[in-house]
C-alpha cells in the first residue's frame, strides 16, 4: 500500500489547533474544575453550594483564608489532589497568557522593521 503524497506524515491534528481551541479548552478546563471542586465539597462536607464554590476558589488560588477547612479524611485527601490540578491549571493559563503576550510583542517588532524598511526604500 502506497500513500498519497501529502499524507505522509500527517497525525490528523492540524498544526494550529492548540493555538486555535487553546482558549475554549482552558476554558472550559476550568469551569469543569471549579464544578467538580464545588460539587464534591457540597457533597463531602454538606456544605452550601455557595460555601462549596468559594472553598473551591480559595483552595485553587492557594489563598487559603482559612474561614472553612475541610473535616473528613476525604475532603482532606481530595484537596490535596484538587491544590495540585489546580495549580497546574494556573500554570497552564499563565503559560498559555505570556505565550501569546510573547507572539504579540514578536509581531509587533516584524511589522516596525517593515515599516522602517519601507520608509528607507522611498
Amino acid at each position: 500500500m502506497t500513500e498519497a503524497k501529502g499524507d505522509a506524515g500527517k497525525t490528523g491534528i492540524s498544526k494550529g489547533t492548540w493555538e486555535k481551541y487553546a482558549n475554549r479548552i482552558i476554558g472550559t478546563m476550568t469551569a469543569a474544575t471549579f464544578g467538580l471542586g464545588t460539587v464534591v465539597y457540597h457533597i463531602l462536607e454538606d456544605w452550601s453550594w455557595v460555601d462549596s464554590f468559594y472553598f473551591s476558589a480559595v483552595a485553587l488560588t492557594t489563598v487559603g483564608f482559612g474561614d472553612i477547612t475541610p473535616t473528613s479524611d476525604a475532603s482532606k485527601l481530595f484537596t490535596v489532589f484538587y491544590i495540585f490540578a489546580g495549580v497546574s491549571l494556573i500554570g497552564l493559563v499563565l503559560n498559555e497568557f505570556l505565550k501569546r503576550l510573547a507572539a504579540r510583542a514578536g509581531q509587533r517588532v516584524v511589522e516596525k522593521d517593515a515599516d522602517a524598511n519601507s520608509d528607507a526604500d522611498e
